[in-house]
């Protein structure tokens, strides 16, 4: 069953208020999806752009009101869980979504529906390394020392990936920490505080060796960038991105048209290729190169590494201690 055009439901109201990250990101999202699916309806998008901080602050200070000011939530899957256990997010009626069906089963969540996903994986210089590296331990090797290259953002997923390296798990990452010191000592790997700056680096060739996500490796070598992407023997470490409706919701029949009409086949590949991203359905419009670039194999994605979502949240707190008052020490 596909979805309805907005022009042929009624919504309650004119206007749904969409939560999500700003930059290139909403442009990607407002260009490849919500421009074609609801441009010539009458049902006009707001967007609340912010940091996801900020987004989910403002989502919880909400939660005591009648009624809120955001229908839709962009977020991530770890995100979502968070905000989903603090009483934020809707549980989803599959029924009002009829294209949920072609979610690729693993992905599904019961108050998020899952857009793309893509997992962290190694990158490199294959001008510098010419042998694909093959597991996160290749991050220790002393052969590389000074042009290892850590993001600060995105701490936790080298908290995890010290975990798998070193026999440790999504559920029990105690292995990470001293295994993480070792690191320091080994490669004294380079810090950098963003995305961006992690790219120039590579771009000078500072560095020869991360690991972040399968999607950025895609997008910066597209932009030129001497990069490429290697699958670990340890499976990469997953993460999606989707959106879910706030229970506080003033529009909720626009909601989930919202949700029905991001789920159609040509959207779906739209966002894909604008976010380098794999996509999380199993009908989406690709073509056969574009499949290529961002798909996980079968096998890739069953050796996919989930976030122990409870573990995580409870530890966090914790991590992000341990590493500003230890690693980046």
């Amino acid at each position: 069953m596909g979805a309805l055009l907005p022009s042929e439901t009624k919504a309650q109201g004119a206007e749904l208020v969409v939560s999500n990250w700003g930059g290139d990101w909403n442009e990607r999202i407002v260009k490849g999806f919500e421009n074609p699916a609801f441009g010539s309806s009458q049902l006009r998008i707001v967007h609340d752009l912010a940091p996801v901080p900020e987004r989910k602050a403002k989502l919880l200070a909400e939660r005591r009101l009648p009624r809120g000011t955001v229908d839709v939530t962009w977020l991530s899957d770890a995100d979502a869980y968070e905000m989903n256990s603090q009483g934020v997010l809707e549980t989803l009626d599959v029924s009002r979504i009829p294209s949920s069906g072609h979610i690729i089963e693993k992905f599904r969540l019961p108050y998020l529906v899952p857009c793309i996903y893509g997992g962290v994986v190694i990158l490199y210089n294959p001008a510098k390394i010419p042998t694909p590296p093959s597991s996160f331990a290749d991050l220790w090797n002393p052969k590389y020392a000074g042009r290892v290259g850590i993001m600060d953002q995105i701490y936790f997923n080298y908290i995890y990936a010290a975990s798998l390296a070193n026999g440790g798990t999504m559920g029990d990452v105690s292995k990470a920490f001293p295994a993480l010191l070792d690191l320091k000592k080994a490669v004294q790997p380079r810090l950098y505080p963003s995305h961006q700056t992690l790219a120039a680096a590579f771009q000078s060739e500072e560095i020869w060796i991360s690991a972040n996500y399968s999607a950025r490796a895609v997008q910066w070598e597209k932009e030129g960038l001497p990069i490429r992407w290697s699958y670990p023997k340890e499976g990469a470490v997953f993460i999606s991105f989707g959106a879910g409706i706030t229970k506080r919701a003033r529009n909720t029949e626009a909601a989930y048209q919202y949700l029905e009409a991001m789920l159609q086949p040509k959207p779906m590949g739209a966002i894909s290729v604008a976010t380098s991203y794999s996509v999380a359905t199993n009908n989406a419009e690709l073509n056969p190169e574009a499949r290529k670039s961002l798909e996980f194999t079968a096998d890739q994605v069953a050796k996919l590494n989930f976030v122990d979502y409870p573990y995580a949240a409870k530890s966090d707190p914790k991590w992000v201690e341990w590493w500003n008052k230890e690693f980046k020490a």
